[in-house]
């Protein structure tokens, strides 16, 4: 398998940045994990879901309000995606290492893993952000080309036009496809996975087997099988566009880095991890505070990834001293003003990427 190391000869911005943000924590006599904002949308979020669940399957709905309700639940999904599993499986959620495990499963209550996410995510795409061949998140595809060091293909020409459809039908592809074949390969992208123990085989066999009774056995007897399909199908593209989008906004925009290593290669970087991480990051929206509540803070992903163990809620506020120690050293701190500017930007990456490589070249030239 492929391996990075980053340089520790470099790390005195981590250090000094550290050090900064502990005692702004310890000056304020608040935890890094969450508190009442983040309990608060815990509640509103669940509530909300179990409503729009429970009049899908109890009340008496004509097919307009029902499929507006099918929209609406995907876009609540992928908001407890973002505020209360993300924080439980980053450990962020609470001191209590309990009450993130069993919060962390909410991720296997919207139909995923979260055995599998916390190494995904927590373990590759956190430390190996953005380096092609280790970071799952930008895996290699033969319909989306996200880097230069990807394989082109002609399809990728007209990538940027048939994005969205992509996006929308990723958490289909997600929890039916993606979950079962790193179960039965034993392997994350490039990367073994860790060894399940006989509680997370009959997690993960009892959840999916739960996911598929009340999102399509239970509703197929309510509703019939074409209803239910055509509901499905619009929660997902809603509760799979915006996860999508959201994720994407934070590391496949013009402002970022990439790196790339082999499948047998151990590749050195003259980078500390923090400035990887700097390099790597985009931050959005960082003024609207609508855009943070529904996104669970990931509109600040340079904050997230450089102390991923503090809640989200605490973003904004470490992130003035984030800026300040960047200036400090004379570090990026990349970010856009709103995130319409961040969707344009990722989009005029991926038609970029869609162009021969060579063309690219010969454009880069001109």
């Amino acid at each position: 398998m492929p391996k990075i190391t980053f340089s520790n000869r470099h790390n005195e911005f981590y250090q000094s940045l550290k050090t900064a943000v502990d005692e702004y924590f310890e000056k304020n006599k608040i935890k890094k994990t969450g508190d009442w904002r983040l309990f608060s949308k815990t509640i509103i979020l669940i509530s909300a879901a179990v409503t729009g669940y429970l009049f899908l399957m109890l009340g008496s709905l004509s097919a307009l309000p029902a499929l507006l309700i099918c929209v609406a639940l995907g876009y609540l999904f992928a908001c407890l995606g973002f505020n209360v599993m993300h924080d439980a499986n980053h450990g962020s959620y609470s001191t209590k290492p309990w009450v993130n495990d069993a919060l962390g499963l909410s991720a296997n209550a919207l139909g995923a893993s979260a055995f599998f996410w916390k190494q995904k995510h927590n373990i590759l795409h956190h430390t190996y952000t953005n380096v092609d061949g280790l970071d799952d998140d930008i895996a290699k595809s033969p319909i989306i080309r996200q880097c230069e060091s990807q394989k082109w293909v002609p399809a990728h020409k007209i990538q940027h036009l048939y994005l969205l459809p992509i996006y929308a039908l990723s958490s289909i592809f997600w929890i039916f496809f993606m979950d079962f074949t790193k179960y039965f390969t034993g392997k994350i992208y490039t990367t073994e996975a860790w060894t399940m123990t006989a509680k997370n085989k009959i997690i993960f066999w009892l959840t999916k087997t739960g996911y598929l009774t009340f999102y399509i056995i239970l509703p197929i007897i309510k509703w019939s099988f074409f209803p239910w399909l055509g509901g499905f199908l619009l929660l997902h593209a809603a509760m799979g566009l915006t996860l999508s989008i959201v994720f994407q906004l934070a590391h496949v925009v013009e402002n970022t880095e990439f790196e790339h290593v082999d499948l047998n290669e151990t590749k050195h970087l003259e980078t500390a991890w923090a400035v990887h991480e700097l390099k790597t990051t985009s931050n959005f929206a960082m003024e609207s505070k609508v855009i943070s509540w529904f996104v669970g803070g990931l509109n600040f992903q340079i904050e997230h990834h450089l102390f991923p163990k503090v809640s989200h809620v605490h973003y904004p506020a470490i992130s003035k001293i984030v800026q300040q120690k960047c200036a400090e050293f004379n570090l990026p701190y990349n970010q856009y003003p709103t995130m319409l500017q961040a969707v344009a930007s990722h989009f005029r990456v991926m038609k970029n990427l869609g162009k021969k490589p060579a063309e690219m070249q010969q454009q880069i030239a001109a």
